[in-house]
C-alpha cells in the first residue's frame, strides 16, 4: 500500500486547494472553463517541459516504493501529473486571491479618500 502514499498525499493536498477554493470561490467555483483551461495550459506545458528534459537526459526518473510505478510515458511518473496539477492549480489560487486582496484594498483606499 505504500506504493500510492505519494499519489495519496498530493490527492489530499488537491482536495485541501478545492475546499479552499470553494469557500472564496476563486477560480472553479467562480470560472470553472477558465480555471480548467488555466490549469490544464500549465500542466501540458510542463508536462512538455518535462518530456524534453528527458529526452536530452536532463532528467530521470527516481525510484521510490512510494510511488505507484504507473507511467504516463517512459520514464514520466503519473504522479508527475497530478503533482503538475496541483502546482498549477495553487499558483491559481494564489494569484486570485492575491488579486481579490489588492482590490479591496484599493476599494477601501478609494472610499477613504473619497471622503
Amino acid at each position: 500500500m505504500t506504493g500510492f502514499a505519494y499519489l495519496g498525499a498530493l490527492l489530499v493536498a488537491l482536495s485541501g486547494l478545492a475546499v479552499i477554493d470553494h469557500r472564496w470561490r476563486l477560480a472553479f467555483w467562480a470560472h470553472p472553463r477558465r480555471a480548467a483551461v488555466c490549469v490544464g495550459v500549465g500542466v501540458v506545458g510542463f508536462l512538455a517541459w518535462d518530456v524534453a528534459g528527458l529526452l536530452l537526459g536532463i532528467f530521470a526518473r527516481g525510484e521510490s516504493p512510494h510511488m505507484t510505478g504507473l507511467l504516463l510515458a517512459p520514464d514520466l511518473p503519473v504522479e508527475e501529473a497530478v503533482f503538475l496539477t496541483l502546482l498549477c492549480y495553487n499558483a491559481l489560487l494564489a494569484w486570485r486571491g492575491l488579486d481579490r486582496v489588492l482590490a479591496a484594498r484599493r476599494t477601501r483606499a478609494a472610499g477613504e479618500v473619497a471622503r
